[in-house]
């Protein structure tokens, strides 16, 4: 006999991340990924960072069978290209200077995340070529110049890919450190060449030796206190460049109190104050490293903070996989390893379409020459 037909998958376009309940939300998520938990969208938009006023408008996709969540996609509109780490600026330059209009563009992405994971959550019985079917109506033909899927995992991008094949793929690097069964930090060195070796000891005694201490704290021992001083750290970041911080403090707030266990603080002492501070999330088998800075300036401080400390907690706590952050080829040299990724694009005027093919085919040429060079610049022994 046939089993019960099920009703019609149905989208429904959220103006904010809370008109759908979290546990329903969350019950598509894996426990990999923190930032498409409910709490961490919901902290974006709530605290203000996320919304029209800072150019990005959610509308969210959720796909609904009768009454049953099976579906979500995180979606913005944005009336600029700030905090997406892929760039388009001159693709948006060029099309209004011959006179397009290349603003409001859709975007699937994790606002001010460069982290590749998951992006569009499905149950495991809805039919994924429909799905994306349903989904890519939403802004195929409609008055944005396009859609961009960022960061997405590389089995995500394959099946939009077989979905919509007309999709133009765009490539990327990024540097990542994977656990090799080293054990602890000295298996990890003793995998390096010699010269790497020492130079990683002689940057972590240069930091001692200034009388620098470091110390990790996760969870619900990141005070407000702790949590505060690292807001200062991080905000000092971009001050120095000029800029004004995407996130306020009230984002880091929510974060601590919906979702502590994600958190790592990296935090150094100067004489017994704190002067500088890394802040991480973690799921179940990665350290994400994403915000940082310091109040002083310190040899060899930031790797320490930022990347041995980080190292130290994988092995200590049976994670996987360190994805540092976005940018640094100096990561390769300290054992981080290229990552290649793609990104998506719709655009929807053929002149922009056929210039951005173009620009993304020389583009790849450059980034495979590249990803050799890199590879060939790890310092591990053979």
């Amino acid at each position: 006999m046939p089993g019960p037909v099920r009703p019609a998958l149905r989208v429904q376009s959220l103006a904010a991340i809370d008109e759908v309940a979290a546990p329903h939300w969350n019950a598509l998520v894996a426990d990999d990924y923190p930032f498409l938990r409910h709490e961490f969208l919901a902290a974006l938009e709530a605290s203000g960072a996320v919304s029209t006023a800072t150019g990005w408008t959610p509308r969210h996709l959720c796909l609904w069978q009768g009454e049953q969540l099976v579906g979500a996609l995180p979606l913005y509109h944005k009336s600029h290209s700030r905090g997406e780490y892929v760039f388009d600026w001159g693709w948006a330059d060029a099309w209004e200077r011959a006179g397009g209009r290349y603003y409001p563009k859709a975007l699937s992405a994790i606002p001010f995340t460069p982290a590749p994971g998951p992006r569009l959550l499905l149950a495991s019985h809805i039919d994924p070529v429909e799905a994306r079917r349903q989904l890519a109506a939403q802004w195929e033909g409609s008055a944005l110049s396009g859609w961009h899927l960022l960061f997405a995992e590389s089995a995500e991008v394959d099946a939009w890919l077989e979905a919509r094949p007309e999709l133009i793929v765009r490539h990327g690097v990024q540097f990542q450190w994977q656990d090799a069964g080293f054990g602890d930090f000295n298996g990890f060195l003793a995998a390096l060449t010699s010269k790497r070796r020492k130079a990683i000891r002689r940057e972590r005694r240069r930091v001692a030796e200034q009388g620098l201490q470091l110390e990790r704290l996760e969870g619900e021992a990141i005070d407000e206190v702790a949590l505060s001083h690292f807001y200062r750290c991080y905000c000092l970041t971009y001050l120095e460049r000029g800029q004004r911080p995407y996130l306020p403090l009230e984002f880091f707030r929510r974060l601590r109190a919906t979702m502590p266990e994600a958190l790592l603080l990296v935090r150094a002492r100067l004489e017994g104050h704190p002067v500088a501070a890394a802040l991480s999330l973690q799921g179940a088998r990665t350290l994400y490293g994403r915000y940082w800075g310091s109040e002083v300036m310190a040899d060899s401080l930031h790797f320490e903070a930022c990347y041995y400390q980080g190292i130290e907690h994988c092995l200590a706590k049976g994670l996987s996989t360190f994805d540092p952050g976005t940018q640094g080829e100096h990561k390769l040299t300290r054992g981080f390893a290229p990552l290649k990724l793609r990104s998506l694009h719709h655009i929807a005027d053929p002149r922009l379409r056929d210039a951005v093919v173009r620009f993304c085919t020389e583009e790849a040429r450059h980034l495979s020459a590249y990803c050799t060079d890199a590879e060939a610049a790890l310092p591990f022994r053979t």
